[in-house]
């Protein structure tokens, strides 16, 4: 059984991945899981300066998954570099680091310290960011503005770049077409949708921010719809997420035309989940007579 995938010429030993900001940079899940089996750690969105991240409360739960407004805590660049690509760099799995900024200049600087590195595989770029130059509208919501960033980045990289995309938009083909003509090298999709919870005792919002990034198995069926259209839409590869919780899911994404899938909200309610899906496609691959696992990529019929 072959479980190895290729995305932007990155081999991965299985498609399985952790969902940025879910998994901390892979020292926090370190005492449950091995990171060895991992296909990729995608580490916590990291940003030029340190971000201190929104007012509590951040978090709360909802039916079938979990509403965040965290507003990206990170320690910054310097201290990533200093302490987690070490940290990564002693497991046997590829290492992608998830990037934000408020503008176009504060994702380059990430992107240019980072091109140092010979121990980071590819960036996931975070699109979801308010763009403080056009109003706080997310990079991602507009597709001139994420042409125009996808383009800039490329220009600066060294590693290849996901972009990664948000749902809150009318048409996510429109969104891909335009990270793809820009030169992204792979789409990961999808983020969290916009969401509100009110506590009717309190009369008060649920989380400081009023609204929050949905996640959890409640957008599974979105997401697979938002994968399989855009792997219609585009020729490069896509990294599906939303909602897995288990190796069938997994593996809806990858018929849907996800080459990899990436692991999030279900880390907080079992650790287990990423290992638990890596064993359970390799069942699934035995079950069918699956010999490489490229062959499920996109066979929905």
């Amino acid at each position: 059984m072959n479980t190895k995938v290729t995305i932007a010429g990155v081999e991965l030993k299985n498609p399985v991945m952790t969902g940025s900001g879910t998994f901390g940079s892979g020292m926090e899940y370190g005492e449950f899981v091995d990171l060895n089996q991992l296909g990729a750690v995608v580490t916590k969105g990291v940003a030029n300066v340190p971000w201190p991240g929104n007012p509590t409360p951040r978090v709360t739960e909802v039916y079938g998954g979990m509403l965040n407004a965290i507003g990206l805590q990170n320690p910054g660049i310097d201290v990533f570099m200093e302490r987690d690509i070490p940290f990564l760099k002693q497991y046997d799995t590829k290492i992608i680091v998830n990037v934000c900024g408020k503008s176009v200049e504060d994702y380059v600087e990430v992107v240019e310290k980072l091109g140092d590195s010979k121990d980071v595989a590819m960036l996931e770029i975070n699109v979801s960011c308010p763009n403080v130059k056009e109003g706080a509208i997310a990079f991602g919501q507009k597709a001139d503005a994420l042409y125009n960033i996808t383009s800039e980045l490329k220009k600066h990289a060294k590693q290849p770049i996901i972009m990664k995309l948000s749902p809150n938009v009318t048409d996510i083909t429109e969104m891909a077409r335009a990270a793809e003509a820009a030169g992204a090298d792979a789409l990961s999709l999808i983020n969290t949708i916009t969401g509100m919870k009110i506590d009717i005792h309190r009369r008060k919002f649920a989380l400081a921010n009023k609204t929050g990034g949905m996640s959890g198995p409640a957008i599974k069926p979105v997401a697979v719809r938002m994968v399989y259209q855009t792997a219609q839409a585009v020729k490069i590869p896509i990294i599906g997420m939303g909602g897995i919780a288990t190796a069938e899911d997994a593996i809806e994404f990858i018929l849907a035309g996800a080459t990899a899938v990436s692991v999030g909200a279900m880390n907080f309610v079992n650790p287990y989940t990423t290992v638990e899906v890596v064993k359970g496609i390799e069942d699934y691959m035995r079950r069918y007579n699956v010999e490489n696992l490229t062959d499920l990529i996109g066979a929905v019929q």
